[in-house]
């Protein structure tokens, strides 16, 4: 078990506050809201007020996980306190700021719990609790053993949901020993793997319409640096018809890491505000998307990331950027 140092002041935040926010970034995943979901239960367990909050629509995928319809987005009128979970970057929490939140949740006292051990930005947080780690629920799971935190069947299989996602089922670089572990112990807490596994399957299922746009979208796909980079575009009139149903760039974007000497894939979104976001995967060996993503300002793993630009620069002058950029990370990452 991790013991951390921040772990008192935590406690002593969390003890001296009734009503808790738990704050998504603008980015939110499987882990963000996962672990914002065992984070209820656990303050609900110990007699808090907890209050979901994230800023944009949940993509469709993850309103299959239990308690989604809870997450707000619009911060409650009174808390105590704010928990900012997945994410230590504050461009990260951008539509909270032009929603006019940040000043209120600066206002109290800030807990963020991150597992990216990336240099934090939000600098009106109180306490910074962001070691690395394989998932934020990984934290959240060794800080509520040290605090003596319970932990009730729903809480623990959301932390299992958040770690196998984060971890790609404990098969990720990123995994270590104690995350094993972490999914035993949670196991001999009465979580079934089998359960857990049935309804990811059922999540994946698709209506036919998605089916025939995931071919077109493959027919797309680009391959550049020799074929180690596969790259695809995606229009904001797709982003518009196919986002309600699936969002586009999940349809395909494991499909192109299986091509032949395909080491690294990015799949843009353009916007119809100029907006410009980028998922990034890269394949075993190659851990070099988070540092694709940080030098466009974002951020994530060495295997997952992603960033998003709202400058107005051209599409093409970008996407040539990134071919350079990528081809420099995958050189230096062969060497």
């Amino acid at each position: 078990m991790t013991n951390y140092p921040e772990g008192d002041a935590v406690q002593k935040i969390v003890s001296e506050a009734q009503r808790i926010v738990i704050i998504q970034a603008d980015n939110p995943d499987t882990d963000s809201l996962a672990s914002s979901l065992a984070l209820e239960q656990i303050l609900g367990e110990i007699g808090k007020d907890p209050v979901l909050f994230c800023a944009v629509d949940l993509p469709t995928y993850l309103r299959s996980l239990p308690g989604s319809d809870r997450v707000e987005q619009e911060l409650p009128d009174q808390f105590d306190a704010a928990i900012i979970v997945d994410t230590s970057s504050v461009a990260l929490l951008s539509k909270l700021e032009q929603k006019g939140g940040r000043g209120r949740v600066a206002a109290r006292p800030v807990i963020v719990i991150d597992h990216h051990a990336t240099e934090a930005t939000i600098d009106f947080a109180k306490i910074r609790l962001n070691p690395t780690a394989v998932a934020t629920a990984e934290v959240i799971y060794e800080l509520a053993t040290q605090l003596q935190w319970p932990l009730n069947h729903q809480a623990k299989k959301m932390l299992a949901v958040a770690i196998l996602s984060d971890s790609l089922g404990l098969s990720s670089e990123s995994t270590t020993a104690r995350s094993i572990h972490i999914i035993g112990e949670l196991v001999e807490g009465g979580v079934s793997l089998a359960e857990l596994e049935a309804a990811r399957r059922e999540t994946m299922r698709r209506d036919k319409e998605l089916i025939h746009y995931k071919g077109r979208l493959l027919l797309r796909v680009e391959f550049y640096l020799d074929d180690r980079l596969a790259m695809l575009t995606i229009p904001w009139e797709e982003i518009e018809k196919y986002s309600p149903l699936y969002n586009p760039p999940m349809l395909v974007i494991d499909d192109m890491r299986l091509a032949k000497d395909t080491q690294l894939t990015v799949v843009f979104k353009l916007y119809h505000d100029d907006k410009i976001t980028a998922k990034i995967r890269t394949n075993y060996g190659y851990g070099i998307a988070d540092k694709l993503a940080e030098h466009f300002g974002g951020g994530g793993h060495p295997y997952a990331a992603g960033f998003k630009l709202t400058d107005g620069r051209g599409f093409n002058s970008l996407k040539n950027e990134v071919i350079t950029k990528a081809g420099e990370l995958l050189d230096s990452a062969k060497a």
